[in-house]
């Protein structure tokens, strides 16, 4: 589905935080090594979710609503998969997670490339987050 307006986006990352926040949430309980990580990272998922609303709801108006397009996000490119074998192993969760991390990290830098010309706070946030997201790769990079 490709993404026409802000509040789609602003949809849609909530749709990626939450779902990425129980895909932690099972990590945590499948796996108590990286328990603590997980559940930081799942907590960290609802933060986003409310900064990112926050400023939206704080900046944007019907008039910039009526033309502000997210022209070439499509929400098929950003599709994560929350979802492990019963038989993961800790380093396949990790693999499975890196991955994930990967696709929602390009969605905010997109979403954010596209809407700079005409919002400056949405597209800030985006990239801030991208770049929490950026670290998690590296923290769960040096769990392998």
């Amino acid at each position: 589905m490709e993404l026409n307006t802000a509040s789609e986006a602003i949809s849609f990352s909530r749709e990626l935080e939450d779902e990425s926040a129980k895909f932690y949430g099972n990590l945590a309980q499948k796996y108590v090594k990286g328990e603590e990580e997980f559940l930081s990272f799942a907590k960290e998922n609802n933060k986003n979710i409310v900064q990112v609303e926050r400023v939206y709801y704080g900046v944007i108006t019907d008039a910039i609503e009526g033309c502000f397009s997210f022209k070439g996000i499509d929400t098929d490119n950003y599709s994560i998969e929350t979802k492990l074998s019963e038989s993961a192993s800790y380093a396949d969760a990790l693999r499975a997670a890196i991955a994930l991390e990967g696709k929602i990290t390009k969605f905010y830098l997109d979403a954010a490339e596209v809407s700079k010309s005409l919002m400056a706070d949405v597209p800030r946030v985006f990239e801030m987050i991208a770049k929490k997201r950026n670290e998690r790769i590296l923290k769960l990079k040096s769990l392998l």
